[in-house]
């Protein structure tokens, strides 16, 4: 998921884009910042970007045999043509 310290940076950002009157509310608004952020991203269907890559070499690989597996099977059927 998403680092936490980038959601403390977020909530911190938007606690300093207050109003000065808002922002005397003090640390329980940050608070409530990060966790409301931390649900709604934790709603959203996301992967890492490490989880990302990964499976972009897998689906890479699998390509890749896959192209191997209908040079080989286009090979056999010419053979059994001729």
């Amino acid at each position: 998921m998403l680092d936490p310290k980038k959601l403390e940076n977020i909530a911190q950002q938007l606690h300093n884009s207050l109003p000065q009157g808002l922002k005397n509310v003090g640390s329980d608004l940050e608070e409530k910042f990060k966790q409301i952020l931390q649900a709604q991203l934790s709603k959203l269907d996301v992967v890492t970007r490490e989880e990302f890559d990964v499976q972009s070499q897998v689906l890479l690989r699998t390509r890749e045999k896959l192209n191997e597996l209908e040079k080989r099977l286009d090979e056999m059927s010419s053979t059994e043509q001729k």
